[in-house]
């Protein structure tokens, strides 16, 4: 296990604290990036190592706090370092949110429109008449209707019709044809508009990959994926450049129906008076992750795969590696079991 804080990362540059109005950003191309202390934000030392063994016992891979854009922790275990990279898994979902906005905001998609205005008709094995009905923000909000029990294949065959559109909120990989919508209305290949409109304005590393079924998952190193996070928590804006638009940054990151309370446009939401889980038509009573910040919201992939922001302690978590415990699709008892050691460490 190696620890990088507190300036001990010798490719970090030590500073003082931030101010609530400073926000740092580490600059593009650089392995630099600053630093700030347990001890200067006033955190609990005595409780850092124990945070840092259940990180290590849970069978994580890498772990990094930011606080002010800064770094307080970034840990790597289990043979893993700083340049190996590691899949996001369905974390990567709010990727393909974040570039559809930024398509929208170009001016070559409207979310509101039907899906088979970009791909044509037959995208489904749907009706004509309820395929019609899909939208853009229908795959945004996992409301598209199509059956979820079906596995992750997402050819026109086993896209069958379960509800109308808007009707159903269910966790499908459905959502991965925002790419397919993307890359027609750009005249670009997914990959490429991918790296041009938001990895590289943001100074990410990484790319996509096949994964299983055929479906793109996103592969970079911890501090690519701590790099979007810092954009999350700045809603949007890089610097003094704004990557997405706030006003979409914001929708996607609020509840975006009434069924599933705790889900945006393929963003978590904590703190809701109800939830519903992946692979469950059941509704939960309560906040997804209780222990953690009500205004938390959550890039959450299969085995663990986190990034957390939040605003309200102008904080980013992030935490790669193999499930802690049993395999599960985005949310698990390690969410809640870790915000319980942080919040030992911060409070």
């Amino acid at each position: 296990m190696a620890l990088f804080s507190c300036g001990s990362d010798d490719t970090s540059v030590p500073s003082a604290p931030a101010t609530p109005e400073a926000m740092y950003f580490p600059e593009n191309g650089s392995s630099a990036w600053e630093t700030t202390s347990v001890a200067s934000l006033q955190w609990n030392q005595d409780k850092v190592q124990t945070l840092l063994t259940f990180l290590e016992e849970k069978n994580t891979k890498s772990f990094i706090i930011l606080v002010d854009g800064k770094i307080v922790f970034e840990n790597y275990f289990n043979g893993h370092n700083a340049a190996t990279p590691w899949y996001w898994a369905s974390a990567g979902k709010t990727l393909t949110a974040a570039v559809t906005g930024i398509a929208e905001q170009d001016g070559f998609l409207n979310i509101n429109d039907k899906v088979s205005d970009y791909l044509g008709t037959g995208w489904t094995s749907a009706s004509l008449e309820k395929e019609s009905l899909i939208t853009n923000s229908h795959l945004l909000t996992m409301t598209s209707g199509l059956n979820d029990q079906l596995g992750d294949d997402v050819s026109p065959a086993n896209l069958q019709y379960v509800a109308d559109a808007g009707t159903r909120w269910a966790y499908h990989n459905v959502y991965v044809k925002l790419q397919d919508v993307v890359a027609q209305a750009t005249g670009q290949t997914w990959t490429n508009y991918f790296n041009s409109s938001l990895r590289d304005k943001i100074g990410m590393m990484g790319a996509w990959h096949q994964g299983e079924e055929d479906l793109s998952v996103y592969w970079s190193n911890t501090r690519s994926m701590a790099r979007f996070g810092l954009l999350a928590l700045n809603k949007g804006k890089w610097k003094q450049q704004q990557i997405v638009d706030e006003i979409y940054f914001n929708q996607m990151t609020s509840t975006s129906q009434n069924i599933n309370k705790a889900y945006g446009y393929l963003w978590w939401l904590n703190g809701k008076e109800s939830f519903h889980l992946p692979q469950s038509q059941m509704q939960f009573i309560g906040t997804l992750i209780p222990s953690a910040p009500t205004d938390m919201y959550m890039a959450l992939g299969k085995n663990d795969q986190k990034i957390y922001v939040i605003p309200s302690k102008r904080m980013v978590v992030v935490r790669m590696g193999d499930a802690a415990d049993g395999a599960n699709f985005a949310l698990s008892d390690f969410d809640n079991m870790l915000w319980q050691k942080i919040n030992a460490v911060i409070q």
